[in-house]
Formats: C-alpha cells, structure tokens, sequence
C-alpha cells in the first residue's frame, strides 16, 4: 500500500512538472505557432489627409473678433458630392459663402440694431501635398472685388463694399473647380482672405477694417479614374 501511494505521489509531482515547463514556454502550443504577425504600416500614398471637408462633407469656420463672427461655409457641390471620390485628374467642385453676425445682439433683434459688416475683397490660393510630403503652389486661385462676383447680382453695397450681416447679406459664390493636379498628390489646402470692414457703433460711419483668414484642407485620393462628374443646372448648388 505505501509502495502504491509513493508511486502515485511520483506522477503527480511529474505532471505537475510538465504543466509548468509547458506554461514557462518550453513546449511551444498550436497558439504559438499560429499568432499573427503585426500588419504592415500603411504607405504614404494610403494615409489619409486630415480634412473636415472630407469626412463631414462641408466645412465652416468661426473667426470672432469684438463679438462679431466671421463665417466661412464651404461645401462640395453637386456636380461631384463625394468627397471620397475626389481623385487627382477631373475636375472637383466647390461653393462657399463668407457672412457676419453681430453677437452682441439677439437674432431677432432689429437689423438696424446691429453692427455692418461689409466685404470689400476676397482672395484665395492653394497650395498641393504630395506623397512625400512636399507643398507646392496648387492650381486654384482667387482675386476679386466682392461685389463683381458674388452670386446676387444687385448685392446691397456702399464705399466699403457689399454688406455681409446675417440674415440680410451674405457672400456667396457657386461651382468653383480644382482642375487636374499631379498624380501623387494626397491633399489640397484652400487658404481664404476676406478684406472685410466693420461698424464700431451701429448706424454709424465708424468702421474698421481686417482681413479674416481660414484653411481648408481637402483630401485627395489615389485614383488613374479622374474625378466623376454629374450634369446639374446651370448654377445649382
């Protein structure tokens, strides 16, 4: 009986044994040899190019000065709507608009109640990102007088320009193109200049002029299919 007892004593102690060495390692698993080995980080044509216009389908800025807010709204247009599927060749198109709200007052308050705002100049370059991360001079720009292309054709103007006070005035311009742009091109950034002049005092000729700046980044995707075009009326948004 105790010969019997010694030798169970001996396997259980050797089982033991063996399930130690086989959790130290020792004696490599079937999950050992199958785990999967890290993915392979993404090239830089396949990272993607930070923009809010992209992944939300529009932008728009804040820029607030003195409690006024300068707004910037910019947006694809309809002829092509998805952002995703903008690629280096065709053309892609945008709109944008550019308005003022005097946040000292209520939205309901009487409009001559409020502080003018009115847009003299508006300006826009580019610039384009490659793969490597090289920034170039991209082809898109813009310099005019506000009132000659705004989408009104009668906007309301004065000395300083066309006014811009939400909810009477607003810049608005419609179906602007970002031709062709080199094929390793991941990205371009719109950069907005707005020659504004604002009332100190409502009603009053006190006015005082800045220039309200914002950058748009776009993403652009790696396609040889350039950039898909839909018809829409001459004009829509």
């Amino acid at each position: 009986m105790t010969t019997l007892i010694h030798r169970l004593t001996l396997a259980s102690c050797s089982f033991a044994v063996l399930v130690a060495l086989s959790g130290c390692g020792i004696f490599p698993d079937d999950e050992d040899k199958t785990s999967p080995t890290p993915a392979a980080s993404a090239s830089a044509s396949q990272q993607v190019f930070d923009s809010e216009f992209t992944h939300d389908g529009t932008f728009q800025s804040h820029n607030t000065t003195s409690d006024v807010d300068y707004v910037f709204t910019i947006w694809p247009t309809k002829s092509t709507p998805r952002t995703n599927d903008w690629f280096p060749l065709g053309d892609k198109n945008f709109s944008f608009t550019f308005q003022a709200y005097d946040m000292s007052r209520d939205f309901r308050d009487p409009f001559s109640s409020k502080r003018q705002t009115f847009l003299q100049h508006i300006k826009v370059t580019s610039t384009i990102t490659s793969e490597s991360g090289n920034v170039t001079d991209g082809p898109y720009t813009l310099d005019a007088s506000a009132p000659s292309i705004t989408f009104d054709p009668e906007p309301v103007t004065n000395q300083w320009g066309m006014q811009v006070t939400s909810p009477k005035g607003s810049f608005e311009l419609r179906n602007q193109t970002i031709g062709d742009l080199p094929e390793d091109t991941v990205g371009i950034t719109l950069r907005f200049e707005a020659t504004v002049w604002t009332e100190n005092t409502a009603g009053k000729p006190d006015v005082t002029p800045q220039v309200i700046t914002q950058e748009v980044p776009i993403a652009i995707f790696a396609s040889d299919t350039p950039t898909e075009q839909q018809e829409i009326a001459e004009n829509a948004n």
